[in-house]
């Protein structure tokens, strides 16, 4: 039984909480000793329970580190202004790089470890804001095309041919509406 249990365990995603592509400004702060490294980057993604960046420095895995992220507004929410979050972390993985060119060489990823509801629920929010503005994105391209096609597909259908078999425009305040309302049904065709 303990066998069939981490099988099913292989396939699945680890993570306990969604995750979102974010190019956030963060600061991670290891100890609190003079010569602790202090690292100013950009996460890559995050999650309520972690976030991934890269780093300038190696940090060990296992290492407490301090988190600071400046975490945007969500449109609809409480806060009218950027929030900084901060909380503490730990270090759950710091692999260098294949290719570097940019000064940060390593990858790291950190689990958060001391977050406060409030604050876990506010980055939950933006998780969910951010991959809705994702999902928008990806499906627009073929939102416009469809739309393209269909104002197309008005036009066409609004110029019937005419006896001695020239097209001529019918109707054509029918089909105006329909460009100005971007109608995506047959409902906008003018009727000839």
């Amino acid at each position: 039984m303990a066998l069939k249990r981490s099988l099913v365990r292989r396939g699945r995603e680890r993570r306990g909480s969604e995750r979102a592509d974010a190019r956030l400004s963060m600061r991670v702060e290891a100890g609190a000793t003079a010569g602790a490294a202090r690292i100013v980057t950009e996460s890559q993604n995050i999650s309520a329970s972690g976030v991934y960046c890269h780093a300038s420095h190696y940090l060990a895995p296992l290492s407490k580190v301090q988190l600071t992220i400046i975490l945007p507004r969500v449109p609809g929410g409480p806060a009218n202004v950027q929030e900084l979050l901060k909380c503490d972390g730990i270090v759950v993985r710091c692999e260098q790089r294949v290719t570097d060119r940019t000064g940060t060489p390593y990858e790291l990823a950190c689990m958060f470890t001391a977050l406060e509801p409030g604050s876990r629920r506010r980055l939950e929010e933006f998780v969910t804001w951010r991959n809705l503005q994702a999902l928008r994105a990806a499906l627009a391209p073929d939102a416009a095309s469809r739309r393209r096609a269909t104002i197309a597909a008005d036009r066409n259908a609004a110029l019937k041919p005419s006896t001695n078999g020239a097209r001529k425009p019918a109707a054509r305040k029918g089909v105006r509406a329909a460009v100005r309302n971007g109608a995506r049904s047959g409902a906008g065709r003018a009727r000839g």
